[in-house]
């Protein structure tokens, strides 16, 4: 689990990082950036699969479409479930729909957890179930200060627990998952950079787009294959609790580039920011029990090793 949690925090961390990055991308729109953040994810991510050994899953995965052709319509829908959030997420802020899509942010843990619990019978400890309230009080603010839920909203909430329940079903919940997600794609990706507009002269009139590009697919493999082998070795209520240090990570990213939290939006932030902080001391707890027990385990250890060269 603590490898889980590792990668789910670094994966929080890149994301946050990636906010802050996206300004080095102007002038590219929403469709230009998804298109070349596809194009340059798949490289450094097929690299890191190589580097890791994990590159026999791509392989098995296309074994099983020859095997099972229509395999593949399933990789097509799990290729449409995560490739249209990762365009909303660029699409949202560029034009004008950032609110209703972070919104889908902040429900998209309690989705999770709710997931867990009912899907996976999975238990709250006590921390756990104080974190959710809280949680539930800050979303339930949010969405009350608002006064409706957009489609924007309602998708991010509901496809990305659907995307991740079904890559388990069937088996495909590994880094050789993530690059057919991308590899369907690329056509897409290729109509919307070259086609449909002409990003490529773009770039070439302004140079540092080059290098914001190459710097866009490694942060984006990183985080983003961080985030999908956490939700491999995390139970559901803990990733989806886990997946509320990436908006609070964005808000004081936000707030580094200029951007205030107004007064009326603090009863959306503090319990959250709560529910996380509670999960960290959950963490540490747990991380000393365990220590305290390998220390006794070692005592004992000792003390029958004692005991035993006594009697010889």
């Amino acid at each position: 689990m603590y490898k889980g949690i590792a990668l789910s925090v670094l994966a929080s961390v890149v994301f946050g990082v990636l906010y802050v990055f996206t300004p080095f991308l102007q002038p590219l729109d929403s469709e230009q950036t998804f298109a070349w953040r596809m194009l340059a994810t798949l490289p450094f991510l097929t690299a890191f699969m190589w580097w890791s050994g994990d590159l026999k899953h791509i392989s098995n995965i296309f074994k099983r479409v020859l095997q099972q052709p229509s395999f593949l319509i399933w990789l097509l829908i799990s290729s449409l479930l995560c490739t249209t959030q990762l365009w909303l997420f660029l699409w949202g802020p560029i034009n004008g729909r950032g609110l209703e899509v972070s919104l889908g942010y902040f429900l998209l843990p309690l989705v999770m957890v709710l997931v867990g619990c009912v899907l996976y019978k999975e238990k709250l400890s006590s921390f756990q179930m104080v974190a959710v309230a809280l949680a539930m009080l800050g979303v339930g603010h949010e969405i009350w200060r608002i006064g409706s839920i957009a489609w924007e909203t309602v998708y991010v909430a509901l496809a990305y627990p659907l995307y991740f329940f079904m890559r388990r079903k069937f088996a495909t919940d590994h880094l050789g998952g993530f690059w057919w997600d991308l590899f369907l794609i690329l056509p897409v990706a290729f109509y919307l950079g070259f086609i449909y507009s002409d990003s490529m002269s773009l770039m070439l009139s302004h140079s540092h787009l080059i290098l914001a590009v190459l710097g866009l697919g490694f942060l984006s493999a990183l985080g983003l294959g961080s985030y999908i082998l956490a939700s491999r070795y995390l139970p559901f209520v803990i990733f989806g609790l886990l997946s509320y240090l990436e908006p609070v990570l964005l808000a004081f990213a936000s707030m580094a580039l200029g951007e205030r939290v107004e007064s009326g939006e603090w009863l959306t932030y503090i319990p959250i920011w709560l529910a996380v902080l509670l999960l960290v001391v959950e963490g540490i707890l747990h991380l000393k029990q365990q220590q305290l027990k390998k220390n006794e385990l070692v005592n004992k250890a000792a003390q029958l090793e004692k005991i035993r060269k006594n009697n010889e």
